[in-house]
């Protein structure tokens, strides 16, 4: 008889195990099979179903799991993940110069003009009334 963890699954085969009724998650290079677990999990079966696709390692070490629920997880076991499939994580990436200068706000020039631009529309307006004044 072979144990859980000499079953070895690649990772675009769990991650196709993503819905209600099919839910595998990747914690520490284990596989997971929670789907009967879905209804009974206390944060709400979603919690889990978002988890998959993914390492979902740092989702579950960051909720401070009992260790009872640690040790819950032994009877969904269904094996390990083939760490050479797993996807690269992608991390947050500063954005170029030449990216960030866009999304920056507004330079000195465009505050000027924020401010000189409504000030010589009511110019316009009051040099328009004084010479039509005039005329009449």
């Amino acid at each position: 008889m072979t144990s859980n963890l000499e079953v070895v699954h690649p990772f675009e085969e769990v991650a196709k195990h993503n819905h209600k009724g099919d839910c595998w998650l990747i914690i520490s290079g284990k596989v997971y099979d929670v789907t009967s677990f879905l209804d009974d999990h206390p944060g709400g079966d979603e919690v889990l179903i978002t988890a998959t696709g993914k390492d979902a390692t740092d989702d579950f070490e960051d909720v401070g799991h009992s260790d009872s629920a640690r040790e819950m997880m032994s009877k969904y076991l269904v094996g390990e993940v083939d760490s050479s499939t797993i996807p690269a994580r992608e991390y947050y990436k500063l954005p170029s110069k030449a990216s960030s200068a866009s999304n920056q706000s507004p330079g000195i020039l465009a505050k000027i003009l924020q401010f000189l631009v409504p000030l010589l529309i009511v110019g316009l307006a009051f040099a328009l009334r004084q010479f039509t004044k005039k005329d009449q």
